[in-house]
């Protein structure tokens, strides 16, 4: 059976890790720009102000996407780009950019797929309170009628929202990401019931304007998996999965995924927090159970789970010199199977993996070229399993790879390598490592050679 015909092929990045021109053609402040400028904040004190500089270079980028054989490309606008105050003014030369970029993508037959916030959030919004504004809902409406208005003729492919886990968990209660702040629950639960309200808005937006549009949203999550294939740990992972822990709360798949497709949160948040719990309007669940068109889901790894034969699930240890990537995460390619099951058993919707990949220490060798033989390797394992889950009949309709280009990797600086393409941050050279080869023949056999 295997992957569908029109399964979407592609990369995928991120605005403020790549584009630079972080204070060029009008474009406002954002968060990350603040946060850069913090001491101490990013490894190696790098910012994004340059990163790949992919505002000015995005022509020669596509021509590297087209050569590798992508189908698709997701990327995310900068909203202080084209909102330099987040509200109001439109900055015209911003939507300019992305108008040129769609208009390139859809030159070299590569369909673009729009995250529309990627964590990038506008200063001027912050300092009224950001998230925790009942007004900010709304605000990502306006942001996100812009956007519709003027792309949306060639951008049908829509994400809402990337990874809220990140930018509000690991920014507002772990404090690494940006602005670093930490806030109570009570705060934070309401910021993660504006950011899921926004979401909504936003879906009604970007659908009254472009009817024909397929709209989604992009969440991540640790995709547990069954240490043995009995009933009794595929059960266990399967709550393991969707639970959530008390101790990080954000990072949880239930607690973002329920109120979207299911139209509540989880009996689990209000039993740990529900004296916490923000004050739900009346027609609040059904602004944010807005109907999609898919889900997409950001997996990179996952933990062994098994039951404890209790009734209770277990974490298995992981076993000694386990293997991880470079950023020292744990390779786990189960997890692109069993991720996708189990979100398709609960929410009942077409999936996108919409991020996947790994950091490598790349190098460019003495021959001039960048080999990458783990990165192969990793993507063959996990595009098995993800194979495999479709041909056990999830929807899967495409795998989108972190990253194209090598990039600013947030509080990592520089210093993590996800692209299938090498950047030289100094001299802007791209180099085509040898698994973006190995993927341009993956997608031409339609993962049949895997």
């Amino acid at each position: 059976m295997g992957f569908r015909n029109d399964f979407a092929w592609g990369g995928v990045s991120a605005s403020y890790q790549i584009e630079g021109a972080a204070y060029e053609d009008g474009k406002g402040l954002s968060v990350w720009d603040m946060f850069c400028k913090q001491e101490g904040r990013i490894l190696d004190g790098n910012t994004g102000d340059i990163a790949c500089d992919h505002y000015h270079l995005y022509q020669k980028d596509v021509d590297l996407m087209q050569e590798m054989g992508y189908k698709a490309y997701r990327f995310s606008i900068s909203w202080p780009r084209i909102l330099p105050d987040g509200v109001g003014a439109i900055n015209e030369k911003g939507l300019d950019f992305y108008d040129r970029l769609l208009d390139s993508l859809l030159e070299a037959n590569i369909t673009p797929y729009g995250t529309l916030f990627h964590w990038d959030y506008p200063y001027a919004l912050f300092r009224r309170g950001g998230w925790i504004n009942p007004d900010s809902p709304k605000w990502f409406a306006e942001y996100t009628e812009v956007l519709a208005k003027r792309l949306g003729d060639r951008m049908k492919y829509v994400m809402t929202i990337n990874e809220p886990q990140c930018f509000i968990g690991i920014s507002y209660d772990e404090t690494v990401h940006a602005p670093g702040i930490h806030f109570p629950i009570w705060d934070t639960l309401l910021m993660a019931h504006n950011v899921l309200l926004a979401h909504g808005l936003g879906v009604q937006a970007y659908r009254s304007l472009v009817p024909d549009a397929k709209i989604g949203w992009a969440p991540t999550c640790s995709a547990h998996y069954p240490d043995t294939e009995t009933p009794e740990d595929i059960d266990a992972a399967r709550r393991a999965f969707l639970d959530i822990d008390a101790k990080r709360p954000f990072w949880s798949v239930s607690l973002w995924n329920d109120p979207v497709f299911l139209g509540k949160y989880p009996q689990k948040l209000y039993d740990l927090f529900g004296q916490y719990m923000p004050q739900i309007k009346q027609d609040d669940m059904k602004i944010i159970s807005q109907p999609l068109d898919f889900l997409g889901q950001n997996i990179y790894n996952g933990h062994a789970i098994r039951a404890d034969g209790k009734g209770g699930v277990e974490f298995v240890d992981r076993k000694k010199g386990y293997p991880y990537t470079g950023a020292k995460w744990p390779i786990t390619p189960k997890a692109l199977y069993w991720g996708p099951r189990f979100l398709a058993e609960r929410y009942k919707q077409p999936i996108y993996i919409t991020e996947n990949g790994i950091s490598c220490h790349d190098v460019v060798s003495l021959d001039g070229k960048v080999h990458d033989p783990n990165r192969i390797d990793f993507l063959n394992r996990y595009l098995l399993e993800l194979r495999r889950a479709a041909d056990d009949g999830v929807d899967i309709r495409g795998y989108f790879h972190w990253c194209v280009t090598d990039n600013f990797e947030w509080a990592k600086g520089f210093t993590e390598r996800f692209g299938m393409v090498y950047c030289d941050f100094e001299t802007q050279e791209r180099i085509l490592k040898d698994s973006a080869y190995w993927f341009r023949d993956t997608i031409r056999a339609n993962g049949e050679n895997l």
